[in-house]
């Protein structure tokens, strides 16, 4: 693969890479390419493939650290005493 292009790839959004995997991926079921044709579209879907992923750890990761903040801010509010606790309102 092209250095240009793993730049190009690497520069891709998360809703590009799938839509270009997905184009790969119909291409490929499709039929009719040749050998070398095949193998190239599998590595382009394997690179697109990897940088969804990579997109979607980075989501996980964040969303992670959101709901730990938010755990942590719960469980201070709980040691200090303030309300808000126990989001159904009952009390201990």
């Amino acid at each position: 693969m092209a250095a240009d292009q793993d730049t190009t790839t690497a520069a891709l959004g998360y809703e590009q890479a799938r839509d270009e995997l997905i184009d790969v991926v119909r291409r490929l079921e499709a039929g009719g390419a040749t050998l070398e044709e095949s193998l190239a579209l599998w590595e382009r879907g394997e690179e697109l493939a990897r940088v969804c992923r990579h997109w979607l750890e980075g989501a996980r990761r964040r969303l992670n650290a959101a709901l730990a903040a938010e755990e942590e801010a719960d469980a201070a509010a709980d040691a200090t005493g303030e309300e808000g606790g126990d989001p159904d309102g009952a009390e201990a």
